[in-house]
């Protein structure tokens, strides 16, 4: 409130700059400051008398208020930056200073992801960034996964407490390949112009694992998605080859046996040589291949469900974990290194 007694007005200041600082609020109203001007009255002429006590009494009012307001929210409890670096009373002399940017460094997982896009970019393929929260729907219902078929529990989740519009629980994804019928929705105009859909997915996928050297809970993975007319099992293996070729900058052969996905038929197990031995077994393949991801050609159930016409387009769809890819490439023995945090291991990348 305004005071129109400048003394009053400049003490209410200071009273107000005095309250935030200090712990025991009910001090304030023991002030040596407010009692001066208690102390002044007597000394004013006796007609200026009732003006100027009338503002002191105010001033005191509102102090009680603050104190008043201020305990009543201490009954709450504060919330708390877990985050920040110091805290906020922190005297600038003892605030720990932050390390310049040059000691910092991509981390060794999304440079891969960088390398690899670029591999696909030069391909022909566009990037969309998968979701880390999404429906049933897209993660079952869009895929071919229907009600209560078997096939969902390969793929065991989270799940969380939050309902989709549905009245089912949003999931954390446990494949990229919850976004393929986005990706096809959003695609069906260039079939019709006489253009393929070519995607690949990357993104951040979870699933209730027992974590080792060799499996984590959260991992990220790159879906890749390709339709067009006349696709064959032939271009998916052609594009495959190329890619890891590129990435491993050595020609790579490929092996690939039948397998199920509810989303592809055919579906297959892919391998490729090992890049490292040549075929002949090592420490890391052990028997000269790596199997390395799932592919097939897109189900037609996949393509109705999208709006695309199965007589008229066929295409093919895989998923990788390039954790993986990585682990090949550089000799990693523990997936569980690159979401450690040590810096032991990071800075080999810097």
């Amino acid at each position: 409130m305004s005071y129109k007694n400048k003394q009053i007005a400049d003490t209410a200041q200071v009273l107000k700059s005095e309250f935030d600082s200090i712990k025991d609020k009910p001090a304030i109203m023991r002030s040596t400051t407010l009692k001066a001007l208690f102390d002044a009255i007597k000394t004013l002429p006796p007609e200026e008398r009732a003006a100027y006590g009338k503002e002191v009494n105010e001033l005191r009012q509102e102090l009680q208020r603050w104190i008043d307001g201020t305990v009543a929210a201490d009954n709450t409890i504060e919330a708390l930056d877990v985050t920040a670096p110091y805290d906020a009373n922190t005297p600038l002399e003892k605030r720990p200073r932050h390390l310049p940017s040059e000691f910092g460094s991509i981390h060794p997982l999304m440079d891969e992801l960088d390398h690899i896009l670029d591999i696909f970019y030069r391909m022909g393929f566009e990037a969309v960034e998968a979701r880390e929260i999404d429906d049933d729907y897209h993660m079952f219902g869009s895929l071919n996964f229907p009600e209560g078929h078997p096939a969902r529990d390969d793929f065991d989740t989270f799940m969380t407490t939050e309902k989709a519009a549905d009245g089912k629980p949003l999931v954390a994804p446990a494949h990229t390949s919850t976004m393929q019928n986005r990706v096809l929705k959003a695609g069906k105009s260039k079939l019709e112009n006489g253009e393929p859909i070519a995607v690949v997915v990357p993104g951040r996928v979870f699933r209730n694992e027992d974590v080792d050297a060799r499996h984590e809970h959260t991992f990220y993975q790159l879906e890749g998605v390709y339709v067009g007319k006349s696709i064959t099992v032939g271009n998916l293996m052609a594009v495959l080859k190329t890619f890891m070729t590129e990435y491993y900058q050595k020609d790579i052969e490929l092996k690939t046996q039948p397998f199920y996905f509810p989303f592809t038929e055919p579906s297959f197990e892919f391998a490729i040589s090992c890049p490292f031995c040549n075929k002949e077994g090592c420490h890391v393949c052990g028997e000269g291949w790596i199997e390395l991801l799932g592919c097939g050609m897109i189900h037609p159930n996949v393509l109705k469900e999208a709006g695309i016409d199965p007589t008229k387009y066929t295409g093919f769809a895989w998923g990788v974990g390039f954790m993986r890819m990585a682990m090949i490439k550089y000799g990693i023995d523990d997936i569980r290194l690159f979401q450690s945090g040590k810096l032991e291991f990071l800075r080999q990348f810097s």
